[in-house]
């Protein structure tokens, strides 16, 4: 976990992510990304000498009309000494039972995502903290070249103007393969998803497509990834 320290620090920092008197609501789906991103952060608070505080925030999308159980998140949530927010939604019927969306991840994404906004904006939050990692973000900028034919990707921190609130990624200069190597050795809680459509997007063909192009040619992911920064794409440049 303390190499995953040294690269939320790290981040933090580069990119001016987090100030003193943040109130930080993390989005906590329970996956790997999300609880190593709450760890992290709640760990950070002791010696990264910024003073802000930490709420966990989880919108539960209900997937097959039942409320997902995240008792074992809630309780890792009391060790780290911060509140855990359930916010129970009926997202997951509205995509795949009355809609019936043939892709339902786009439509999930903006229904959860504005659900954490409103969330954090009622309880005083002033930042959104989501777990996209290093992996993520140079896929999404593939996915982005492939499906749109542009060249483009989420920011480090994006400012939501009309709420006043900032998303910020502290996870992006972390590896995937750390962070599942780092859950695993702390013993922490993952809630499985019970998404009809996990492991059969596109960010998941994507994320299959890189990792062949990897090992036909190490390097690729972080020359990529080197190439956004160089290009200062949408805010990717080191300042």
């Amino acid at each position: 976990m303390q190499k995953i320290l040294g690269h939320m620090r790290k981040a933090i920092q580069q990119y001016r992510m987090i100030s003193d008197g943040d109130c930080i609501a993390v989005g906590v789906s329970g996956g790997k990304d999300s609880v190593a991103l709450l760890v992290g952060l709640a760990r950070l608070r002791s010696f990264i000498g910024i003073d802000y505080q930490v709420t966990a925030l989880t919108i539960d999308p209900a997937f097959g009309g039942q409320a997902t159980d995240f008792s074992p998140v809630t309780e890792l949530c009391r060790s780290l000494g911060a509140e855990h927010v359930i916010v129970p939604t009926q997202i997951g019927e509205i995509v795949f039972d009355v809609r019936r969306e043939p892709n339902p991840c786009s439509l999930c994404s903006r229904m959860r995502r504005g659900a954490l906004t409103n969330a954090a904006a009622e309880l005083g939050c002033n930042k959104i903290a989501l777990g996209h990692n290093y992996d993520d973000t140079v896929e999404t900028f593939l996915m982005n070249l492939f499906t749109e034919g542009r060249i483009g990707c989420y920011s480090p921190v994006t400012m939501l103007e009309d709420r006043d609130i900032a998303v910020i990624r502290p996870l992006v200069l972390t590896e995937e393969r750390e962070i599942r190597r780092a859950v695993k050795r702390n013993g922490l809680p993952v809630v499985k998803s019970a998404c009809p459509a996990d492991g059969h997007t596109n960010r998941e063909r994507t994320k299959s497509l890189l990792a062949q192009l990897e090992r036909d040619d190490h390097g690729l992911k972080d020359r990529l990834f080197g190439a956004m920064v160089r290009g200062d794409v949408d805010g990717w440049g080191i300042k």
